[in-house]
């Protein structure tokens, strides 16, 4: 008789625990203190052709098609000074979440897109604001430097 109680205490207390913890995640999620921000997005051939330009069709123009300004980072696994800039980036993805997207390229998987922009050298870093044409810049840039790059050329500010 005992191991029945001390069972059906145990099974009570583990229905208890899931439903707190459960109770508890439902809260993080509804508290926009707490919300997850979107960090940087890797992005595929098509994926940059749906989210920022269609290249292929498109190609004496430039059109962006996306919804905000954005950073596109052409990089490589491999890479030092690309992994250096790396943890800026995600930094910066989270610091104007809403406001741009940080895309990353991995040259050696898209070869294709890479080539398309004339990647020689990484990180190569592409502004791309609403209106008016992309500015690309080279090597690893300091966080300032990000910083006055998306006040000034992509949100204008």
């Amino acid at each position: 008789m005992k191991k029945i109680i001390f069972a059906s205490v145990l099974l009570a207390f583990t229905f208890t625990a899931c439903a707190e913890n459960n109770k508890e995640n439902k809260t993080d999620v509804n508290n926009p203190s707490k919300e997850k921000k979107m960090g940087t997005i890797h992005l595929t051939k098509a994926e940059f052709i749906s989210k920022v330009t269609n290249y292929e069709a498109n190609p004496t123009e430039w059109k962006y098609v996306g919804d905000k300004p954005c950073i596109i980072d052409f990089y490589a696994s491999w890479c030092g000074p690309c992994k250096t800039i790396a943890p800026i980036l995600e930094d910066l993805a989270k610091e104007y979440d809403g406001q741009i997207y940080i895309y990353k390229v991995n040259t050696e998987e898209e070869q294709e897109l890479a080539a398309a922009f004339g990647i020689r050298s990484i990180p190569s870093i592409l502004f791309c604001p609403m209106v008016g044409a992309p500015q690309m810049a080279q090597g690893a840039l300091p966080k300032e430097s990000f910083k006055q790059a998306i006040n000034d050329i992509l949100l204008k500010k």
